[in-house]
């Protein structure tokens, strides 16, 4: 496929032939190297690289080419087509790795045991130069079939000046190889305690390696457990109304504007909003909630939630790539294939690694050569064989991008999409929690509960008035003013000149009238005297309700007291924040007294009142000068700034929101659960990415000394190139099956 946009855009593309770590660096090197190229990301776990820019899409493939791998753009096909294509190529792989390994298996196992139960793995007569000369041929078959993978990708790094895995494995069985024909052809040239052949060994090691790959392609595919869900929760079809006709069509066909029926026991298709009937839905596999859902006319329905009861006709708004599901599924599997900068660190390490490797190797053969007893060479190819084959970094490699996939995956089920490596990395790290009252900790609903009358005005005509005033303000105060003198039936009046007061109320006029509603500063700017009413205000602030003046003409005609309730589980989750040793702070633009209240319900101590929108910036930089990581949690609209200034911004959204495309984490439902359980993730992921890197380095700090002979000397121990192989090959495995233990992680308390 062929792209010669100038515009700056994303792509996929597949890589085949990358087989460990030090690929990533080589292969993102020549992407980046492109003119154009502006950023480009490997997920060596999913052999995937995401590329950013405004190069064209074949330059991008010949680079990759030109560096020794293969590459192919992921086409814009549907997501379960991908998913299937890409599930049937692993089996495939993974069923050619076992043939492999069965074939090199099949002959280096009984060599093996033939050498461990006594039998003479030396060449001293004739015949056994005949027999082992048999065997070598077989063993060079063996190579061909089982090994050509890892000889024709040590060629391709050789022709681009690299070295990778191929490289290790291809040296150390090929070294093995060529110095027992050199025993088989030349014994007499040799010392006689020289004269061992290593046949078994380079059978065993690409038996082993194969088997070890094969393992690791059979443990990659569960990481993707999530987006599998996520894209199961998808219809197939929709049944649509078109000039009166109901017929059902796949979900691709259905256009914006369409009218969808959805019966009991139906996956809604798209997004839409009902028109007609109602029901219960069952939301829990897009946003973590496991209560149902009651849906109505009006309401908002999401694709690939689950009609539970009524049904219900809505019109679709969003079809195709643009649902909220959609949306998420792609979200996620960005996020995955991104890398946290720990991540980074291991591919810097990764890139120098081989050649670091193959340099000791040399070096333990000289040791050997020069300082070894009379078997010098026999132990300078052994050493330099195991070295070769022990110091693969396949572990290391895989260390942090399995993790991330499995970890961003279990967050997304439980409604928590994360949105990139760096954020999932520093979330793991906060020490301080700013949270927004208004939506957060509270429903973001507030209902009038005290109207507290001055001056000879009734409660109903300060009602009125204030209402009237306030159906020009979108406030979720203002909001609850309204509500309460419709559900009185109170007959509201047209309000002009309108103006909004930042951080203090509005003011207006009705009826002719002059009127300010808004906090005790707006009253003191503006000279009204209310003196005798702020008792009452203090009282009904110590109540956690929010007192707010209403004056007209100068006069003060009521206080009108809103209370917002508080989540039910709020305080439970504000206590599993602080037991994580986040110190968890509050903002809110409501004046102190209800603050505090607040607070103290659910158990915050430090909190800051009357903060302007535009002050919440400056508390967030605040707390970071005092050397606090800092998370902001908000709605993500008022809060924006403040979400950005933050290390990471925690947006509560309905998965609809336009917080997902703005925010570092959105939580899919309301409740703060949904943020412990975000940084309890990514602690247990980044957790588990240095149980991955601890034993992945650990495995080859300890095991390159080893096999260059350092404990020989001591000990009487040298390594063996097929306990070699078998290490290398199951170091990966482990950390792989370290890495899917993440999938059974629950967050505490939950």
């Amino acid at each position: 496929m062929s792209e010669h946009s100038s515009h700056s855009k994303a792509v996929e593309l597949n890589i085949e032939g990358a087989g460990c770590a030090s690929c990533v660096g080589k292969i993102e090197g020549a992407l980046k190297s492109i003119s154009g190229v502006e950023s480009a990301e490997m997920n060596f776990a999913d052999r995937t690289v995401t590329v950013k820019g405004s190069a064209n899409t074949d330059t991008m493939i010949e680079a990759v080419e030109n560096a020794g791998y293969q590459a192919s753009l992921i086409e814009n096909e549907s997501e379960s087509d991908a998913l299937e294509e890409k599930e049937q190529a692993n089996k495939a792989y993974y069923k050619r790795l076992m043939t492999k390994m069965w074939i090199a298996l099949g002959v280096g196992v009984p060599l093996m045991a033939y050498g461990l139960l006594g039998g003479a793995m030396t060449v001293t007569t004739p015949k056994e130069r005949i027999a082992w000369l048999v065997v070598g041929l077989i063993t060079l078959a063996i190579m061909y079939f089982s090994g050509k993978h890892f000889f024709t990708g040590a060629w391709k790094s050789f022709k681009n000046h690299s070295a990778n895995m191929e490289t290790l494995i291809a040296l150390g069985t090929g070294t093995a190889w060529v110095y027992s024909m050199i025993v088989v052809f030349f014994p007499d040239s040799l010392p006689e305690m020289a004269r061992h052949v290593y046949f078994e060994a380079t059978a065993m090691i690409i038996g082993l390696i194969n088997l070890g790959l094969a393992l690791e392609v059979r443990a990659r595919g569960r990481t993707s457990e999530a987006i599998k869900r996520l894209i199961g929760l998808q219809a197939k079809t929709a049944r649509v109304i078109r000039d009166g006709d109901e017929k059902d069509i796949p979900i691709e066909d259905v256009q914006k504007d369409d009218l969808v029926r959805v019966r009991p026991g139906e996956k809604i298709p798209v997004d839409g909003v009902v028109t007609e009937g109602s029901s219960t839905l069952d939301e829990s596999m897009l946003t973590g909630e496991p209560m149902p859902v009651e849906k109505g006319e009006g309401d908002e329905v999401s694709a690939g939630t689950i009609n539970k009861s009524g049904t219900i006709i809505f019109k679709a708004t969003r079809v195709g790539k643009d649902t909220a599901l959609a949306q998420i599924i792609k979200m996620v599997k960005q996020a995955q294939n991104s890398k946290p900068p720990i991540g980074r660190l291991a591919d810097v390490i990764a890139a120098y690694f081989v050649p670091t490797v193959m340099i000791i190797a040399v070096i333990s053969a000289l040791v050997w050569l020069n300082f070894g007893a009379q078997d010098a060479i026999a132990f300078a190819v052994v050493s330099a064989t195991t070295v070769l084959i022990i110091a693969c970094p396949c572990a290391l490699g895989l260390a942090t991008p399995m993790s991330v996939m499995v970890g961003v995956g279990k967050a997304a089920e439980a409604g928590v999409l994360i949105r990139n490596g760096e954020s999932l990395q520093t979330a793991s790290k906060i020490t301080a929690m700013v949270l927004d009252k208004t939506g957060t900790i509270t429903e973001g609903s507030p209902k009038v509960t005290d109207i507290v009358a001055y001056n000879d005005f009734s409660e109903n005509d300060a009602l009125q008035l204030a209402a009237s005033l306030e159906t020009g303000s979108e406030h979720p105060l203002a909001q609850a003013i309204v509500e309460s003198a419709k559900e009185k039936d109170i007959e509201l009046s047209k309000s002009s000149d309108f103006n909004s007061i930042a951080g203090h109320g509005v003011e207006g006029k009705v009826d002719g009238k002059h009127l300010y509603f808004g906090n005790e500063k707006l009253m003191r700017d503006q000279g009204i005297d209310i003196d005798h009413a702020v008792d009452r205000a203090q009282e009904l602030a110590g109540e956690a309700k929010t007192p707010m003046y209403f004056a007209v003409d100068k006069q003060l005609a009521a206080i009108l007291a809103v209370a917002d309730p508080i989540k039910e589980d709020s305080i439970e989750a504000i206590k599993r924040l602080q037991q994580a040793n986040i110190r968890v702070v509050m903002l809110t633009g409501d004046n102190k007294a209800t603050a505090k209240a607040v607070a103290n319900k659910v158990g915050i101590e430090e909190f800051f009142a009357e903060v302007l929108p535009e002050d919440k910036v400056d508390k967030v930089k605040q707390l970071q000068k005092e050397g606090e990581l800092v998370g902001m949690t908000g709605d993500g609209i008022n809060d924006a700034p403040a979400l950005a200034q933050a290390d990471v911004g925690f947006a509560i959204g309905t998965g609809t929101d336009v917080a997902i495309e703005s925010a570092d984490i959105t939580l899919m439902r309301g409740s703060l659960h949904g943020l412990a359980d975000a940084v309890a993730t990514s602690k247990a992921t980044l957790r588990n990415i240095r149980q991955n890197l601890f034993g992945a380095f650990i495995y080859n700090v300890a095991g390159i000394p080893i096999a260059a002979g350092l404990l020989y000397p001591f000990f009487g121990i040298l390594l063996s190139p097929v306990i070699a192989g078998a290490a290398m090959a199951f170091s990966s495995v482990t950390v792989v099956t370290n890495a899917n233990r993440l999938r059974f992680f629950k967050p505490k308390d939950h």
